[in-house]
């Protein structure tokens, strides 16, 4: 059997069929780039999008496999595997993987503890129609092993390869066919497929199935125990590739610096079949007897491709067959002709293998296809299966799809066509016509029908306004189209040789003095492409400064997938925004490890979007800020349930300024007690002192990673406090910085503080109360502890402490505030103690340098730092409420009003809406005043933070919130409409 089997895999044919010149498979085996794969489900994703992620992975995070070691646990895992999912897109190299594996077998240098291999690829299981045992199954496929008994066969460690579950013509219906366990006895292949790997047949027995992503989802995830990806060759391997395959080293060397030079084909030859096709061409057009004119967009080299496998086939059967050129020719014609239809009609149901049935319903005779198959092997292959069966394919899906265009392109006269194909293209969920419209669009170039011409002679091809086509992509490029499909009409532009877009967004980038108001809607669409096809990492992607108040800057979202670091937070994102940035948080090619999503109006909608990416075992995100987005407790479910589903990357979670509730908190709480969770950082929620009881008990669980807890600003009181410190003492506890600061602690939480680091000294380094009311005893208390040698408390914090400190909520910090009428506009009237402003008649107000000239505005005369509450209720048409530095300007009629600055920041009230404004760029905000007309404003200078409430008999309903780095003491203002009052 080794024999036999080493016979078989010994050489590759790198496209061409059995007839062709074999190589030996270990001359030009090159290592593929396996990784661990994640989950098994699929990706509809076209696959030259997935290879120009995949070209741009970073190899050091992965966790990489050997073709050897496949079925070895990763990561430590002792879990024995018995079924192995690969996957890679189609060209990538699985095929020549399990080859390579089999012979290795067969020369007895890796996996010696197998006893038989049997290799059941199911383009030959298609063929099959009669029912079998799994016994005589393995007989069918393996005629080497009838000597054996069943009962004697199955106590050997056997090994099922079920290679190209993407070709798979078989229902496959794990859900309803009937369990089957005697290998005896006789069922429908399909029966005896899904019991297999189920395991209900020979559970001892290993599988490796091999599929194309999206026909992954086809076995149950329950199914497979470990799966890998095939990522085919990285940049030093495309390189070490057309090493091998030429002896002459400085022809490699060109060839390679060409591919390299053009982006579009280097991240081609991420698939080992383009760089063949790729080494083909170029072999020929660097030759001495070929100086033809030099490919770079993908549509010349399958173009170049195509002509020099049709003439040297043609030649070589026309000496075999004493053929007439002529006659050669134009029956060469007619049948790619006819082979381009058979792609076309089988492009959509994503067909890679073809029977006799398919070519006779394509019109195509059996016998021409023979003849063709044996004068163009590289495009269209005959195979011999099983008994001499016959199967045809083309030798890449990127073939079969260059070949559909031709076929259109040559068939369909219509005026309309590239704008028809263009339209289809975009109507596409998962982009398959994209890479068919690349091809067909540049297929219409001149450069292209002059190629043409060598491949088919003169052809009648309809002339297509280039001009035309390119206007008609850039207009939708101007739409709100999905990232994938604006990236691939960039592809489409490239193919058509117009780069201007694409050049603009580079001069954007490279200038770095342009503002976001210049770039039109396309060129923020070209900049996002230029930034998703770099080579380099973004270190940080700091959306704000792209930031469109007509939200064009959302078109920068794919951009997420390419960095490190991605500060999106006040972008005014919604729930819909999430959608695209699941993507990159699933990518396994993407870096992003930080996502600071604070202030958007993401809501619960949103969050559960983003959960269901964060639980996908590919997502590597490390930190994420959702502060200020609306998050409930069905958001905080959602959260919880992605850190259960992929728990081993989450180190830090900031929820502060949500309304998660009790029993949010305690699921999150659940999770920190998982012994696989690695959260040590939860920032601050809107919590009470129910929910400590949950949080003592995270903190008490010996796997709980938690170090730091950030309860800042919670109403936590004594009773709270002492629930937590009942944690706290518990020697599991390792956590290291606490924060309670504005929690309503007095002398009484100090004391439960206290005995709890006296009874667990070993790991609380940091402890802050600040903005509480301990009072002398409770400090006295505390700095006994920090002074006690065994305890490695280094930091507390007890500024801002006063009895004041024990009023509920943002009262706490509330001040008193009084009216400056030396700021004051001649037609603003203060009354109530200088505590409210009319706009009315000119008031006798004498000059001052500070007072508004043209604004109807007027601040206070207190400046503020640290945390500050105020409240203001506005009467009539409306007001403007906020703050500014003292520098803003007073005379003039630019730049002068809140928010129209970057020294200012307000809430614009309305009677039907809200929206704030910073720096002259507004926000809408979602939430209605509901006949509510007073605000309230917090302050935490220190933290930042400006908050604005909307004020009403329910409590505070969080409006909006700044996030900003304040230099200067901050001045409330207001701003009064006509016919309107502001009263503090």
């Amino acid at each position: 059997m080794k024999y036999n089997l080493k016979q078989n895999c010994e050489c590759v044919f790198e496209g061409k069929a059995k007839e062709g010149q074999p190589t030996l498979l270990k001359e030009i085996y090159t290592e593929l780039y396996i990784t661990e794969g994640g989950a098994g489900g699929g990706n509809d994703e076209h696959e030259v999008r997935q290879i120009e992620m995949a070209s741009k992975k970073r190899q050091t995070e992965d966790t990489t496999v050997k073709c050897n070691d496949i079925f070895k646990p990763l990561c430590g895992r002792k879990t024995p595997i018995r079924t192995v999912l690969t996957k890679g897109v189609a060209g990538i190299g699985k095929t020549v993987s399990v080859q390579k594996f089999i012979l290795d077998w067969a020369e007895g240098k890796a996996n010696q503890d197998i006893h038989f291999i049997v290799a059941l690829p199911f383009r030959d299981l298609n063929l099959i129609k009669d029912e079998y045992s799994l016994t005589e199954l393995l007989h069918h496929f393996a005629p080497d092993l009838k000597s054996f008994e069943s009962n004697e066969l199955f106590r050997y460690k056997v090994l099922f390869i079920f290679d190209g579950l993407d070709e798979c013509r078989l229902p496959l219906d794990f859900q309803n066919n009937e369990s089957w366990f005697d290998v005896t006895k006789k069922t429908s292949l399909d029966v005896l497929l899904t019991n297999l790997i189920k395991g209900n047949l020979l559970r001892s027995a290993l599988l490796w199935i091999t599929s194309r992503p999206a026909a992954a989802n086809q076995i149950p995830p329950n199914c497979v125990h470990q799966v890998t990806e095939i990522r085919g060759f990285s940049d030093a391997q495309k390189e070490e590739y057309f090493r091998k395959r030429f002896s002459d080293q400085r022809l490699a060397s060109r060839i390679f610096t060409h591919v390299k030079s053009s982006r579009s084909l280097f991240i081609m030859c991420h698939i080992p079949v383009f760089c063949w096709i790729s080494a083909t061409v170029l072999d020929c057009l660097f030759s001495e007897s070929d100086r033809g004119e030099i490919p770079r967009t993908l549509t010349e080299m399958y173009t170049h491709f195509l002509i020099f496998q049709t003439r040297f086939n043609s030649e070589k059967y026309m000496k075999e067959y004493k053929t007439k050129p002529n006659k050669c020719f134009e029956s060469g014609k007619e049948l790619l002709l006819k082979l381009g239809e058979l792609a076309f009609h089988n492009l959509e149901k994503g067909n890679l293998i073809f029977y006799e049935q398919d070519l006779t319903e394509n019109n195509i005779d059996v016998t021409e296809a023979s003849v063709y198959s044996g004068v163009c092997t590289e495009v269209f292959k005959e195979e011999y299966r099983l008994y001499r069966d016959k199967v045809y394919c083309f030798v890449h899906l990127s073939i079969q799809e260059y070949l559909a265009a031709l076929y259109v392109f040559l068939s369909d006269s219509s005026a309309d066509l590239l704008e028809t194909a263009v339209d289809q293209a975009l109507e596409s969920k998962n982009g398959h016509l994209d890479l068919y419209l690349r091809f067909l669009l540049g297929l219409s170039t001149d450069c292209s029908k002059t190629l043409l011409k060598r491949l088919l002679g003169q052809t009648g091809t309809s002339s297509h306004n280039i001009k035309k086509i390119t206007k008609y992509i850039k207009e939708q490029i101007r739409e709100d189209l999905s990232p994938e499909r604006t990236i691939n009409l960039f592809h489409c532009l490239n193919e058509l040789g117009d780069n201007s877009l694409v050049e603009e967004g580079q001069r954007y980038l490279n200038s770095g003095s342009l503002s976001a108001e210049d770039l039109s809607p396309a060129q923020y669409s070209a900049l996002a492409f230029v930034l998703l096809m770099s080579d380099e990492e973004l270190d940080v992607f700091d959306l704000k400064k792209f930031y469109r108040p007509y939200k064009e800057h959302c078109r920068l979202l794919p951009v997420v997938r390419n960095s490190k670091t991605a500060l999106l937070n006040s972008c005014d994102l919604r729930d819909k925004h999430c959608e695209v940035l699941t993507s990159a948080l699933r990518s396994n090619s993407s870096p992003l490890r930080k996502f600071d999503l604070s202030d958007n109006d993401l809501q619960d909608s949103g969050v559960k979007l983003l959960s269901a990416a964060l639980g996908d075992s590919h997502c590597k995100l490390g930190i994420l800020t959702l502060s200020g987005c609306r998050v409930t407790e069905e958001g905080c479910s959602s959260l919880a349930s992605a850190l259960r589903s992929n728990p081993s990357h989450m180190r830090e979670l900031d929820l502060s300024y949500n309304h998660p509730g009790d029993s949010g908190v305690k699921l999150l709480s659940a999770v920190l007690e998982d012994p696989s969770c690695k959260l040590e950082k939860l920032h601050r929620c809107e919590l009470t002192e129910k929910c400590c009881e949950v949080l003592a008990s995270a903190l008490r669980s010996n796997s709980s990673p938690l170090r730091e807890l950030d309860l800042s600003d919670n109403d936590l009181q004594d009773s709270g406090v002492k629930l937590l410190s009942a944690g706290l003492r518990d020697l599991h506890c390792k956590l290291e910085i606490l924060r309670l600061s504005g929690c309503r602690v007095t002398e009484e939480g100090c004391s439960s503080l206290a005995s709890a680091l006296r009874s667990n000294p070993s790991h609380l380094r940091e402890l802050d109360l600040s903005y509480n009311h301990p009072g002398d005893s409770g400090v006295k208390l505390l700095s006994a502890i920090l002074e006690d040698p065994s305890c490695n408390l280094e930091k507390l914090n007890v500024d801002h402490c006063g009895e004041c400190m024990t009023r509920p909520g943002l009262q706490k910090y509330s001040c008193q505030l009084t009216l400056d009428h030396n700021t004051a506009n001649r037609d603003l009237s203060l009354s109530g103690g200088n505590r409210k402003v009319t706009r009315g008649e000119e008031q006798p107000y004498p000059d001052h340098p500070e007072r508004f000239d043209d604004w109807y505005q007027v601040l206070c005369r207190e400046s503020l730092t640290g945390r500050c509450y105020w409240e203001a209720e506005w009467d009539g048409n409306g007001a403007c409420i906020g703050v500014t530095y003292k520098g803003i300007r007073r005379k003039g009629e630019s730049d002068c009003g809140l928010g129209d600055n970057d020294k200012s920041w307000s809430l614009d009230c309305y009677l039907v809406r809200y929206s704030v404004w910073h720096n002259n760029k507004q926000t809408v905000i979602p939430i209605k005043p509901s006949g509510s007309h007073r605000v309230g404003v917090y302050l935490d200078w220190g933290a930042g933070a400006l908050s604005f409430y909307r004020v009403s008999s329910d409590g505070l309903t969080l409006l909006y919130r700044f996030t900003c780095s304040f230099t200067e003491p901050l001045y409330p203002g207001f701003y009064v409409k006509i016919n309107s009052s502001v009263s503090l």
